[in-house]
């Protein structure tokens, strides 16, 4: 209960300490705590009091944790009195360097609460380094002809300290020839010169000895020295003369290296050493060596004019009393053609549509040669015979474009090649190649393989076989040569279209709807389009021409003789006196298949008399063979089969009934009920026939007989099912074949004339007769024969026609 209380109180009082914690922390940040103290303190030296300073007690220090947080231990807080101590050597020089000020920021933190101090600790400067030379000593060599008041600059000294703790002044030791001068640089080091006083005397005093000091102005000071040694030389009067000032030459830049430029010469009027002269290079180079002797000047490397185009180098002449002379060569690089063109490609255009109008911008072509003159001037041209040129756009820059018309189809892709030649002698010439790929549009329509298609389909196919394919191709790329195929005309209704052919898109074959019938469609033409997939689309149509072939489908049917309105067969009269070869009748027969299908030909199968009557093979017509005997029948029963030249064929028969009279009246006798005498061997023939037709069922009888047998023994119900009544029958609906397109396009009229003799003729008639036409001629006594009737088949394959009850034949 009081814990909750106290943090409920702790809770409300929180927003009003808040701010007051945020102010002092703040405050204790922005304050900075500063000592100063000298460097080289030893380790363990106190600072000062850090805790004191930031006014904190003592009892508070071991929760507050004071401590520095620095990434270089210098200073640390001592635990028990908050003492900040020195943890590492402080070298002031080290640390700053020539830094007028040298402070370390850090800062101290306290926890609980937690907060930041900053802390700055100066560290003053001491006199812990001497002004020391670079060597112990020091060698002059000063001209006796030397005039009083010359000045030489001596070697300086450093110092590492800052302030009056560096070196502030030099001194040199007592000497009645010389004195020394402190100078000041803009900077403010110090430098010493020496003052030469009055001449010198090598005969007197060649050498002289002098200590150089260096001191600063530290507490205590501290001083550095250095020995200077003076020799005194002999006076050299003459130096030497070179016989020109400035030398010229020009160079090819293409000289192999050892080649000699020019030779140099300078004389001293000067006698023995002071005379001898040495040759060298007022600055050293690597471009070229000089013979120090003669003063031939050679080339070390090779020379490269399009780096640097002249050389001016300055030659010492010194003579052996020291004093020098100088001259100028001036060396001119001569340009040749070292260098061949160079060639580069910008803004190239990889992908090139093949519809790019010529002008076309393909490439910027930059031509730079790094030689001058006519050595730098360059000439661009392009290799073979390609659909582009190059167009000078401004200096060494040209223009890449199309020239001509551009066809991937033909070429995908040219190896252009640019040759850049400059005009120098001999002439440099630099070739780079670029393959430059033509990018594929819609500009080839499909073409088909063939300009057109005819297909042979026999009648009777089965329902959804190909009958044809076409195939068309398109040079494009891509989308643009994705052919898909289409039936887009056609000679059948629109309606029945569908229900004939079909055609995949794909593949572009052709397949058929349904069975084709010849005898109902011999042919029809399509109109197939084959489409790419380009945007916009190109198409290309072809016509396909179907031609149903004809299958002996269709036994021939027979027109005349035709049956009567009772089903028997009508009779034809022919005279008596009737000579050989005398037309009786024809038979009339047509089929509706057609070709060899359609070739009838005419048979006697069965006659009352044989070789009485010839039918011809091709015509039907109906002739007598021979003239009527007294022992031949007046009545005559002729059967005539049909048939057509398919494989295997298919036949009719026609049953003629024949009377030998001279009259329609003398023959109305004959066809009464008198029997006519039997010939003994048609009644034996007859029974033979009888006989094998009795043999052949009572065969068939006990077939089935021994099968039921069997079938019954089984006892299974499913094979009795073929022998109930109505299972097996199947009936339907019977077409008439048309006949409009078979081997008779036209009707036949049968006209009777009487002139004593009776006589049958067959006349063209001059019209088609409609379907259910009855044909009828008579003559004036309006006698009339029915002939044929369209809705009746009189076709009657391989089969007898009965005589009507009554007759006898």
């Amino acid at each position: 209960m009081g814990s909750g209380a106290g943090e409920r109180g702790w809770a409300e009082r929180r927003p009003v300490l808040f701010p007051f914690l945020l102010c002092l922390f703040c405050l204790a940040l922005s304050e900075q705590i500063r000592y100063r103290i000298p460097e080289e303190m030893p380790e363990g030296s106190v600072v000062g009091n850090l805790a004191k300073d930031l006014r904190l007690s003592v009892h508070e220090l071991p929760t507050r944790k004071l401590r520095v947080s620095s990434e270089k231990p210098y200073f640390t807080v001592r635990s028990e009195s908050g003492e900040l101590l020195v943890s590492s050597r402080l070298d002031r020089e080290q640390i700053c360097g020539k830094k007028p000020a040298c402070a370390l920021e850090f800062e101290a933190v306290a926890e609980n609460p937690l907060n930041f101090y900053h802390v700055n600790v100066e560290i003053e400067d001491v006199n812990d380094h001497t002004p020391k030379f670079t060597q112990n000593s020091f060698e002059l060599q000063i001209s006796e002809s030397t005039l009083p008041g010359t000045r030489f600059i001596l070697e300086v000294a450093e110092d590492a300290d800052i302030g009056l703790n560096s070196l502030q002044t030099y001194k040199l030791s007592l000497s009645p020839s010389f004195s020394l001068i402190n100078k000041e640089k803009q900077d403010g080091s110090k430098y010493p010169e020496l003052v030469l006083e009055k001449p010198l005397d090598r005969e007197q005093q060649g050498y002289h000895r002098l200590i150089l000091t260096a001191s600063d102005r530290g507490d205590p000071p501290l001083n550095g020295t250095t020995e200077l040694r003076i020799q005194v030389t002999d006076a050299n009067d003459n130096p030497p003369v070179f016989s020109q000032d400035v030398y010229r030459v020009s160079l090819g830049e293409n000289v192999p290296p050892g080649t000699t430029v020019l030779q140099v010469s300078a004389t001293d009027q000067d006698e023995g050493v002071n005379s001898e002269i040495t040759y060298s290079f007022y600055k050293t180079g690597q471009v070229f060596g000089l013979n120090s002797k003669n003063g031939e000047i050679t080339t070390l490397n090779t020379l490269d004019f399009e780096e640097i185009k002249e050389y001016s180098i300055v030659v010492e002449g010194r003579d052996g009393g020291g004093l020098v002379a100088q001259c100028t060569v001036e060396i001119n690089i001569q340009d040749e053609n070292d260098n061949r063109p160079d060639v580069t490609f910008h803004s190239l255009v990889e992908m090139i549509l093949e519809n790019a109008v010529p002008g076309t911008l393909i490439a910027l072509i930059k031509i730079h040669d790094r030689d001058s003159g006519e050595n730098g001037e360059v000439n661009c041209r392009l290799e073979g015979e390609v659909p582009f040129k190059i167009i000078s756009s401004s200096k060494n820059s040209y223009k890449l474009v199309t020239y001509g018309t551009l066809d991937r189809e033909q070429t995908p892709e040219y190896n252009v090649t640019i040759t850049a030649t400059d005009k120098g002698k001999p002439p440099l010439s630099t070739s780079i190649s670029v393959t430059l790929h033509i990018t594929d549009v819609n500009d080839n329509a499909p073409v088909f393989h063939q300009a057109s298609y005819v297909v042979h389909v026999a009648e009777n196919n089965p329902p959804g076989a190909s009958i044809a394919q076409v195939s068309a191709s398109d040079p494009d790329l891509g989308p643009n040569s994705h052919v898909s195929y289409s039936i887009v005309a056609s000679d059948l209704e629109p309606r029945a279209l569908s229900s004939y052919v079909s055609v995949s898109a794909e593949s572009g074959v052709v397949f058929a709807q349904r069975a084709f019938d010849h005898e109902q469609l011999r042919a029809f033409e399509l109109t197939l389009q084959a489409r790419d997939h380009g945007s916009p689309a190109l198409s290309a149509n072809v016509s396909l021409r179907v031609l149903v072939g004809d299958r002996n489908d269709n036994a021939p049917r027979v027109l005349y003789p035709a049956l009567g309105p009772d089903g028997s067969a009508l009779f034809d009269t022919v005279p008596r006196a009737a000579q050989p070869g005398y037309l009786v009748t024809k038979v009339v027969a047509v089929d509706a298949d057609s070709g060899h299908n359609a070739w009838l030909s005419y048979h006697v199968l069965q006659a009352s008399e044989p070789g009485l009557f010839s039918v011809g093979l091709r015509t039907g017509e109906v002739r007598t063979a021979r003239a009527l005997g007294d022992r031949d029948a007046a009545r005559q029963r002729l059967l005539v089969a049909v048939r057509d030249g398919g494989q295997p064929p298919l036949s009719a028969t026609a049953t003629l009934l024949l009377v030998f009279a001279d009259s329609l009246q003398e023959a109305l006798p004959d066809l009464s009920d008198h029997p006519e005498p039997t010939d003994p061997q048609a009644e034996l023939q007859f029974y033979l026939v009888v006989a094998l037709a009795l043999i052949s069922v009572l065969f068939l009888l006990a077939v089935i007989l021994a099968v039921a047998l069997h079938l019954r023994r089984s006892s299974s119900p499913a094979a009795w099912g073929c022998f109930q009544p109505g299972v097996c029958v199947k009936s339907g609906p019977m077409v008439p074949p048309n006949y409009s397109e078979g081997t008779l396009p036209y009707s036949y009229n049968l006209c009777v004339a009487h002139t004593g003799k009776t006589e049958f003729n067959l006349l063209k008639c001059n019209e088609q007769l409609s379907s259910g036409q009855d044909i009828l001629c008579g003559d004036s006594s309006g006698t009339s024969f029915p002939l044929c009737n369209s809705s009746e088949s009189t076709s009657h394959p391989e089969t007898l026609t009965a005589l009507t009850e009554g007759d006898t034949w």
